[in-house]
């Protein structure tokens, strides 16, 4: 009885309410977001791994450029991929297995600019940072505008450890 009575007293509520039912398509939102948190979350979890093993003097905010669909790539002093986010399929098709062991030139092809190139290796060779756009190739041949900003990273005591790039498509 008293069952009866609370079911009716809730039903009588909500039935009072103005409830907006969003469609099914909204929970795809949902997913891809869940998603894309879950592998930032993943991805920044790794970076502070690469961080702590490679005593970084210098601290970054992966979590919030993850977010915003920035594609992170952390190379080892010769310039060998030892971390690429996962966000990086969305960019150029490639999944981080593909491209860890690589060099980041794996992206570069004919229609790439040889000054642009250059300009970057000079910087990479002189340790210092970057801010270029570049013609890249994704993984099926189509051509991408990637804007790349370049950083060395140096450990406590001044040793070049890595390079990280913080990359997003260039509009």
């Amino acid at each position: 009885m008293e069952f009866n009575v609370y079911e009716s007293a809730v039903a009588n509520y909500f039935s009072k309410l103005s409830i907006n039912r969003l469609p099914l398509m909204s929970w795809d939102f949902y997913a891809t977001f869940y998603s894309k948190t879950k592998n930032s979350l993943g991805d920044t979890n790794l970076l502070n791994r690469i961080v702590e093993q490679n005593n970084w003097s210098t601290k970054w905010s992966f979590q919030e450029k993850l977010q915003d669909d920035t594609v992170i790539v952390v190379t080892d002093a010769n310039l060998k991929i030892v971390f690429a986010s996962k966000n990086i399929v969305d960019m150029n098709g490639y999944i981080p297995s593909e491209v860890i062991g690589n060099s980041p030139k794996m992206f570069q092809g004919k229609l790439t600019c040889d000054i642009i190139s250059k300009e970057i290796s000079i910087a990479v060779n002189d340790r210092l940072p970057f801010d270029k756009i570049i013609l890249n190739y994704c993984k099926d041949g189509s051509l991408y505008k990637c804007h790349i900003k370049g950083y060395p990273i140096f450990d406590y005591d001044g040793t070049l450890t890595n390079f990280i790039a913080f990359e997003k498509i260039a509009v």
